[in-house]
């Protein structure tokens, strides 16, 4: 019967095959134990000299890292093994054998894994937090499908920027200039005026020269907006989304978790409602913390940013960020011209902002004159004041960032190692 290593549980005490490559081994004489991975998960499989023909136990001895093969062998249950089975093999079929796999258990540099990366894939490490990653994907279109949400898919090329024309990478449309996407959220709310509650899920661009742990060149968003919402509308749902997939996580991918050395205890911490603090308090508590280069006006670091989120075990919401610091299209505060109605989700352990949202300026007046502010009055802009012309409602979204969330969530130091294939500032390969 042929299986994968994912679903093993259903075979006890059955013989199955299974296509698997060699990730590890050793032997103990009269014992080789093979470590087997498949995709699906890791197995240690068990050749026993005694029980099997003496060519499958040289076999077993002799493979190398990488091999592929099918294995024969029974199921049985382990309580020693975190996964709860092993293989006792019965036969091996060589498929393919890999020679001198560059990536072997000794430590290798970050460079020289990243010149790898087609290959770093591989290890359990890897594995575990691309697991986690795809589960806050699934995660992710479970929570928003049931919420009467409609996927909606932005464009890539973009004839204008949502923040303007800095940190893009322009590209020539024909004879037009255009941008690769920096955010789908202008176009995400023409699809919310028509379909009232819509998500995207997609890759983003920023052409930003910055080399630091938390950021990527090409990253993916998930960016919902919301029609009839308005900024405290706009919270809960952030705050109901990031609780859903971390509790999915936790429930779904417990053994990558375990892997990964994740404290978990941190994670079942994060339930809705997450603190807030206003961005006027947020600087006035940095500078009791001894920050005196912080002034109002000024925007947050990353050590800004850890410095406030130690103060809670939640993510935290900063509200209500100076106009000055923010996009052109971001509501004003009802009671003060010099605000607007946003907040940044401040990751907890020094992750940083996974989410920026606000209300958005739905009044066509408003609208464009904030358009000229930022000398963006042109015809590129010209279907997005549209929108305020023709039954404009109040409605908010917000941006969230995948690769950063992976990190915080699966507890890794870099986002390099969050996404399959990372863009970085120096690294275009492979």
């Amino acid at each position: 019967m042929k299986t994968m290593i994912g679903e093993v549980s259903k075979h006890v005490g059955q013989e199955v095959v299974i296509g698997a490559w060699l990730a590890n081994k050793r032997s103990s004489g009269k014992i080789a134990f093979m470590q087997l991975r498949d995709g699906s998960g890791f197995i240690q499989g068990v050749v026993v000299k005694a029980e099997v023909e003496e060519e499958v136990f040289q076999k077993a001895k002799s493979i190398t890292q990488e091999t592929s093969m099918y294995i024969t062998g029974i199921v049985q249950e382990d309580s020693r093994s975190p996964f709860g089975y092993e293989l006792l093999i019965k036969d091996i079929e060589v498929i393919s054998e890999s020679v001198d796999f560059p990536i072997t258990p000794k430590e290798h540099g970050t460079e020289f894994l990243m010149d790898h990366r087609h290959l770093w894939l591989r290890s359990r490490r890897q594995h575990a937090v691309m697991k986690i990653r795809n589960e806050i994907i699934r995660a992710t279109y479970e929570f928003f499908n049931e919420n009467g949400f409609v996927k909606v898919d932005p464009p890539i090329l973009t004839g204008s920027a949502p923040e303007g024309t800095t940190e893009l990478f322009a590209t020539k449309y024909f004879e037009e200039d255009a941008y690769l996407s920096q955010s789908g959220q202008l176009y995400m709310e023409a699809a919310a005026m028509a379909l009232g509650k819509v998500f995207s899920f997609g890759p983003t661009f920023r052409a930003e020269k910055s080399k630091t742990r938390r950021h990527l060149i090409e990253f993916w968003m998930i960016e919902p907006e919301m029609a009839f919402y308005q900024f405290e509308d706009n919270l809960q749902v952030q705050e109901q989304y990031v609780s859903y997939i971390v509790q999915s996580v936790l429930k779904n991918c417990k053994l990558e978790l375990e892997r990964l050395g994740r404290d978990t205890t941190k994670l079942e911490k994060i339930q809705a409602p997450f603190p807030r603090i206003s961005y006027d308090d947020a600087v006035k508590f940095l500078q009791e913390k001894g920050f005196d280069d912080i002034q109002w006006g000024d925007d947050f670091g990353a050590p800004h940013e850890t410095a406030i989120a130690e103060s809670y075990e939640k993510p935290v919401f900063i509200t209500h960020y100076p106009t000055s610091l923010k996009p052109f299209y971001m509501q004003p505060a009802e009671d003060r011209d010099d605000v607007v109605l946003c907040a940044d989700l401040i990751a907890p352990e020094g992750y940083g902002e996974i989410i920026g949202g606000s209300e958005r300026i739905h009044d066509h007046e408003l609208l464009k004159q904030r358009l000229e502010e930022h000398d963006l009055g042109s015809d590129a802009y010209k279907w997005y004041l549209e929108l305020r012309q023709y039954g404009s409602v109040p409605h908010s979204g917000f941006g969230l960032g995948l690769e950063r969330t992976v990190a915080w969530i699966s507890g890794v130091e870099h986002v390099r190692e969050t996404i399959p294939f990372p863009r970085l500032l120096n690294r275009l390969y492979p």
